[in-house]
């Protein structure tokens, strides 16, 4: 008789823990279930990201966001929008910035385009191989005049590279900083953005334009499967468990 109690209060116990972690598997089901939601929302986000930006890449140029709209620039309505721009490059104040692309490693060229008022916008004109960064061995293709750039708006790319930052007073470039290059340039008016030319060919074949990688990764269809598949089963273990322990109060 004495025993009985104490088996009578373990039980409880027992039942006290699987209870709690019943609510576990519960609350974690949830939470997975909710993972798995925001990950089809980020899908919906991210296609009709994708989408937008084929438009822009893809539509008849339009003039290059003036100064007086400067402060309205941003990456959700014009980055990868396609513009054309006119003015003179300032070529001996090009900026090379380190890149690996599809045609190897090498450097970005980025030049300033002054404008009929004055201002400016850096002009990544391309690509240049390691061999031919010292300009004297491309001058053919820096032309004097007046020219028409076509190409991407890009957003400012500030402090440096994952791996690398900007050395500014070494002149080392591993991404394009607008306002850094600016200031080592000793350039006053000069747009936030920069402008990837496209792929018309510059005289001599270099810089070599049109190179601008447009990849979004989306991997939020997988990731959404994944968080349901563990919330299934999550549940699946939730269920097991109280189809036992209804079994078990059968008995007792």
């Amino acid at each position: 008789m004495s025993g009985a109690p104490s088996e009578q209060a373990e039980r409880r116990h027992s039942r006290a823990k699987r209870a709690l972690f019943c609510v576990c598997l519960a609350l974690l089901a949830a939470a997975l279930f909710a993972l798995g939601t925001w990950q089809v929302q980020r899908l919906g986000w991210k296609r009709d990201l994708i989408a937008r930006v084929d438009q822009r890449v893809h539509a008849a140029p339009v003039p290059a966001p003036a100064r007086a709209d400067w402060d309205k620039v941003n990456a959700a309505d014009d980055e990868y929008r396609r513009v054309t721009v006119a003015g003179t490059l300032a070529n001996d104040q090009e900026t090379l910035v380190y890149a690996s692309t599809a045609l190897g490693p090498g450097y970005w060229v980025m030049t300033p385009l002054t404008l009929a008022d004055g201002t400016d916008i850096l002009i990544n004109r391309g690509f240049v191989p390691i061999e031919r960064r010292d300009p004297t061995t491309r001058r053919e293709g820096q032309p004097a005049g007046p020219v028409e750039i076509t190409g991407l708006v890009r957003m400012t790319e500030p402090k440096g590279s994952l791996l690398q930052s900007n050395d500014v007073a070494a002149d080392r470039w591993y991404s394009r900083d607008v306002a850094a290059i600016a200031q080592k340039r000793g350039l006053d008016a000069v747009a936030p953005y920069f402008i990837d030319a496209d792929a018309t060919a510059n005289p001599g074949g270099l810089p070599i334009g049109g190179l601008t990688a447009i990849h979004f990764p989306n991997n939020h269809l997988v990731y959404a499967i994944t968080w349901y598949g563990l919330a299934a089963m999550a549940l699946a273990l939730l269920v097991f468990i109280l189809r036992g322990e209804r079994g078990t109060g059968r008995r007792e």
